[in-house]
């Protein structure tokens, strides 16, 4: 495994080369290679079991791997999973949530405002239990989470799960301003083909046979979605 901060081209902040995962005897991921610019937003799609998630948690070394993953140097990385091993009913608060994240990352912090505001969230809300909060509330904490420590890069893993439609889009458009404003580069995994046309800069098509990356004009095409797919796939880009 060679996972590194180093000498990247500096126009990017993340350069993969030849990466491959496997479990056992398992193939995953296969001879994966792709650059990603600064400040620019990558979304990673393909069909389920391509290693959508697989991809990210190496990308943060969490997993074994082979090939080369370098992120530039000074790059600070928010992860926000796509589920998270916590019970919802357990007697924490948005805050003492927020505070466990501040203590690992050796940042202690009295003051979330500089988090919560960002992400839409009112302090009395996050001193709440984090079981009352709504599914759309829980994400935007999440996204607190992983601001705290002030990343340049965000890693979202289906963020708008779970959440109803008028959340996704209110979560979409949080993500959309954040990356704005704070000069953010964002890589993100989803299913939502008409956010990934209207959000991403580049897009990474994972699946079995074939990885494609390019724009979403590039890659979004009927012939390409049926032959990863392996079926049709429509989706609708909004004007607005």
């Amino acid at each position: 495994m060679h996972g590194m901060t180093g000498a990247v081209s500096a126009e990017n902040v993340l350069e993969v080369n030849h990466l491959s995962v496997h479990f056992d005897a398992t193939r995953v991921l296969t001879d994966l290679s792709f650059n990603v610019a600064k400040s620019s937003s990558v979304a990673v799609i393909g069909p389920n079991g391509a290693g959508k998630t697989i991809l990210l948690r190496a990308l943060i070394g969490a997993l074994q791997f082979s090939g080369m993953v370098r992120w530039t140097e000074g790059v600070r990385i928010g992860y926000v999973p796509q589920k998270l091993d916590l019970e919802r009913d357990i007697p924490i608060t948005g805050v003492d949530f927020l505070s466990a994240r501040a203590a690992v990352a050796h940042k202690p912090v009295t003051d979330f405002s500089s988090v919560l505001t960002p992400v839409g969230i009112p302090l009395e809300v996050a001193r709440q239990p984090i079981g009352t909060m709504s599914g759309g509330q829980f994400q935007r904490l999440l996204i607190a989470f992983a601001l705290v420590g002030g990343p340049n890069v965000l890693l979202l893993d289906e963020p708008t799960a779970g959440v109803d439609e008028p959340g996704q889009e209110h979560l979409n458009e949080l993500v959309r301003r954040l990356q704005k404003d704070q000069s953010l580069t964002v890589l993100f995994i989803s299913h939502e083909l008409s956010v990934v046309y209207k959000n991403a800069d580049q897009v990474l098509c994972l699946s079995r046979a074939r990885t494609y990356f390019g724009p979403p004009r590039t890659i979004l095409t009927p012939d390409l979605l049926r032959e990863i797919y392996g079926s049709e796939v429509s989706y609708h880009v909004h004007d607005n």
